[in-house]
């Protein structure tokens, strides 16, 4: 973990789930399917697969489980901007490739685009956590791989990758993700809420804060 300010720590990277065994034995969870069990913790690691289709309440679950909780709005953003605080993690101005934000879409190359009317339908529950999104190439990346994605603190891919959790009890997810980082705010300003905190998609990731 990174300490801000003296204030409070956040993880360097983006969260991975491992199952909790009799004896304090770990076993990963896949970071491509939906999070369902209890007994799950929150590891991060450079080069690791982040954890995605993961709900606002099982990414807390996890946090507290490793000793931390979720961030924070105001922790989330802080960290992010750095320093001396800035739109993106590494400066006041977007710089495309910089992070995961110039992929391709995954829903597209499985669905198709559909028509008018059709669109809607295919934004289902079953297709947005289909285990396939995130294995296909112009998607999600291991946490680090982009290793100028960091700010002044080090932490690295606030920004695009996966989006991530907040402990906002209106089901806030921050930071974009690999396709957008833009259409809900600019970098560390971006926010979604749209969803409730049981929701999980293929995009929605998570870091802890302690």
């Amino acid at each position: 973990m990174v300490s801000i300010r003296g204030q409070y720590c956040i993880d360097r990277y983006e969260a991975y789930v491992a199952i909790m065994l009799p004896k304090g034995k770990l076993r990963r969870h896949s970071a491509y399917k939906a999070v369902t069990a209890t007994n799950i913790k929150a590891l991060n690691r450079k080069g690791r697969m982040p954890q995605g289709y993961i709900s606002q309440r099982k990414a807390a679950l996890a946090c507290r489980n490793a000793g931390k909780r979720l961030c924070t709005d105001a922790e989330w953003i802080k960290a992010c901007k750095g320093k001396k605080p800035t739109v993106w993690p590494y400066g006041k101005k977007h710089k495309p490739g910089r992070c995961n934000d110039r992929g391709t879409s995954s829903m597209n190359k499985l669905f198709g685009h559909g028509g008018k009317g059709a669109e809607d339908e295919q934004f289902n529950h079953k297709n947005m956590n289909d285990p396939r999104h995130n294995k296909m190439r112009g998607t999600v990346k291991p946490s680090g791989k982009f290793r100028r994605c960091r700010n002044s603190y080090r932490v690295y891919d606030m920004v695009g990758n996966v989006h991530e959790w907040t402990a906002s009890p209106r089901g806030t997810f921050r930071g974009g993700y690999f396709l957008d980082v833009h259409k809900n705010g600019q970098g560390c300003d971006y926010k979604t809420t749209a969803h409730n905190t049981r929701y999980h998609d293929y995009s929605t990731g998570f870091r802890c804060c302690k």
